[in-house]
């Protein structure tokens, strides 16, 4: 095998396979299809990532196709957005199109699954319908209105699309098999009666399709190659396929492709909520200021906060193509978004917690332009000048009147070199009447060639420009704020997910417009807000310099700074071995205290020690649960996937033990 092919996604060999056996590449067609009843989030963000991308690789048409078929809950709001957001990454479709295109072809497929006794009409209530579906260890049965005539069911189909009946009334059904396994093939809705007006067709129809029944058939009518959806669509593959059958003996000239459905894992991010239902919620409530507040997963949220599409572009690509669920940190999305910025945004000067510093000994009118260097990682990002006068701001954090000798910044008595300027000796303090330090009194040196340990940003009062900052945080504070059965996800929403301050910003940001995007040095990575203007700036705080969430998560955990001094002094594989080893015997909250002390000290824990647990026998349950706990780490730090991993993680979705399990199937 070839480096290139094992560096294929399973997706990928799938497509090789198919031209192999004689699919030809003119062929290739792929479609990113989102219903337009909301806003695209960071989770679709996979999905288009790996339908683009295909469409990149193999030179390949890609649709863009929006799945409107409920004009209960579908705006051109979202239509518009969806196309901005697709666009803003840098994808470009082939063809623009929506399910609401076919709904006539739709129609006339079913009267002829109708006249071939395989639709029917159902009048009963969906109480009735879902009593007799029966569950899935126990067959449907068969409803009264199931062996009505042809005649009939043409008749009463003709009637609900001339808007004779109310909703509910009835509805158009599949005549497969009510006792089948996969409780999708029992006798699916087809038409359901809808008197709302669609966003496109107006009022031209009063019955509407259903999903199942609209997707594939879209799929086909387009003539697309490879159907690619998220895993919860794998068990309405078969319903998938029962469909696209139907219609081929009936079109088999005019579309002679047939699509094939393949599922991939979704991006499940933590700290994040995906559903749609959810997100509105935040917005209705007023919770988030609007579908782009900065705090949302959305793409136009993302987008308004500072993301670039290069740096979503790399997340996905980092994430890659997996067909089993699992949650990302989304740290790694923050690395991404910092690692660009870092290559591209121009360094600027900003004081966010103003403290003032009179230079006693520089001349009072005396006003300098001193060279600062735009960006030390873009050799042609060039240069600009910022002015130097008497008196500046510092960050309050950045003054102590008496600090150790591991505080770095400015000290009574101590030097600190300023940024592109001077070195300063802070001589002496203000204080209000309170105490409080109000200005600091340095003397200046002209002598830059000194070695001093701390460097500190500043911006010069005189020149300063006022800006508003808005501090963005997480917006949960639990890491999976929607899978608490008990719970309802707004109680984790956090209370300082925006901090706005009054900030002062160098004057060269005067002229900075909606969009842009600078790194604050020493405070983060920041972007002008849709809400400034010429006269009012705002910033947005896109991520900070450093992942400081890291260092709050041992905090949250007290238990874990008590450990035994005895434990203290093992390897720490040798303890969450230990510790796994009764795990299954103690009750559920002595459970999680351990398993949070695993998931501590797996952090110290390198892939070479953690291997040989993968052979443990089945019967040590306890312990294959310490080391997929242990794995979990691992690979949200970054570990790689190999075939021992998935042969692990395999053999462990088989066993008999529900925890362990549930420990694999997170992975």
């Amino acid at each position: 095998m070839s480096e290139e092919t094992k560096s294929l996604n399973f997706i990928e060999h799938i497509i090789e396979e198919d031209l192999t056996n004689g699919l030809e590449a003119s062929k290739l067609r792929f479609r990113f299809p989102p219903e337009p009843n909301g806003y695209l989030h960071i989770g679709h963000t996979k999905a288009i990532g790996i339908s683009f991308g295909l469409g990149e690789k193999y030179n390949a048409p890609v649709n863009l196709r929006f799945d409107d078929t409920n004009p209960a809950k579908e705006e051109q709001e979202y239509v518009d957005a969806i196309k901005k957001d697709v666009a803003w990454l840098g994808y470009q479709w082939e063809n623009e199109l929506y399910s609401s295109d076919y709904f006539q072809q739709l129609y006339d497929w079913a009267v002829l699954l109708i006249k071939e006794g395989k639709a029917y009409v159902d009048s009963q209530s969906s109480e009735a319908m879902a009593e007799q579906k029966g569950t899935p260890t126990q067959p449907g049965v068969d409803g009264p209105y199931r062996n009505r005539s042809v005649e009939e069911n043409l008749d009463l189909f003709e009637r609900m699309k001339a808007g004779e009946f109310n909703e509910g009334d009835h509805i158009l059904r599949a005549k497969i098999d009510m006792q089948h396994p996969n409780m999708l093939m029992r006798d699916p809705i087809m038409y359901r009666i809808l008197k709302k007006a669609h966003h496109r067709t107006g009022n031209d129809w009063c019955i509407y399709p259903m999903y199942d029944w609209t997707h594939g058939e879209s799929d086909y009518i387009e003539q697309i190659s490879h159907s690619l959806c998220s895993l919860e669509f794998k068990p309405h593959r078969e319903l998938y396929d029962w469909f696209k059958e139907q219609v081929y003996e009936y079109s088999k000239n005019t579309y002679p492709m047939l699509p094939k459905q393949r599922e991939f894992a979704r991006l499940n991010l933590s700290y994040t909520i995906m559903s749609k239902r959810k997100l509105l919620k935040l917005v209705e409530d007023g919770f988030v200021n609007g579908w782009d507040d900065p705090r949302m997963p959305t793409i136009s949220g993302l987008r308004r906060r500072g993301y670039t599409p290069e740096s979503i572009r790399n997340f996905i690509e980092r994430v890659g193509v997996a067909k089993r669920e699992n949650v990302i940190d989304v740290s790694l999305l923050e690395f991404c978004v910092r690692d660009h910025l870092n290559k591209t945004a121009p360094r600027v000067m900003a004081v966010l917690d103003p403290l003032k510093v009179v230079i006693t000994n520089y001349p009072n009118d005396k006003v300098e332009w001193l060279e600062a260097e735009n960006n030390p990682e873009d050799e042609q990002a060039g240069s600009r000048e910022v002015p130097f006068s008497k008196e500046i701001y510092i960050e309050k954090a950045d003054f102590k009147e008496e600090a150790g000798s591991k505080f770095f910044r400015l000290k009574l008595g101590g030097e600190v070199r300023l940024k592109n300027a001077y070195i300063i000796q802070a001589n002496e303090v203000v204080k209000d009447a309170n105490g409080n330090i109000t200005e600091v009194h340095c003397n200046y040196d002209t002598d830059t060639s000194k070695k001093v340990k701390g460097t500190l940003h500043w911006v010069s009062i005189k020149h300063a420009v006022e800006a508003e900052v808005r501090e963005y945080d997480r917006l949960f504070m639990d890491e999976a704020p929607d899978s608490h059965q008990d719970k309802d996800f707004m109680e984790f929403l956090n209370p300082n997910s925006l901090n706005i301050t009054k900030a002062f910003v160098e004057p060269s940001l005067k002229e900075a417009k909606v969009g842009d995007r600078f790194q604050f040095q020493r405070l983060g990575y920041f972007n002008v807000d849709n809400d400034s203007t010429s006269n009012a700036l705002v910033f947005n705080k896109t991520v900070g310099l450093r992942d400081t969430w890291e260092k709050q998560k041992p905090q949250e955990k007290p238990q874990q700074q008590n450990k035994p001094k005895q434990q203290q002094q093992r390897k720490a594989i040798n303890v969450i071995q230990q510790l796994g080893k009764k795990y299954t015997n103690y009750p559920e909250d002595k459970q999680a205290k351990v398993k949070a002390e695993i998931l501590e000290l797996a952090n110290e824990v390198s892939y070479d020690e953690l291997e040989p647990l993968f052979g443990t026998a089945v019967k040590k349950v306890g312990t294959r649960i310490a080391a997929m706990l242990t794995l979990k780490v691992l690979l949200a730090n970054g570990l790689e996937k190999n075939d021992a991993i998935n042969e692990f993680i395999e053999k462990a979705l088989e066993d008999k033990n529900a925890l362990l399990v549930e420990e694999a199937k997170a992975l």
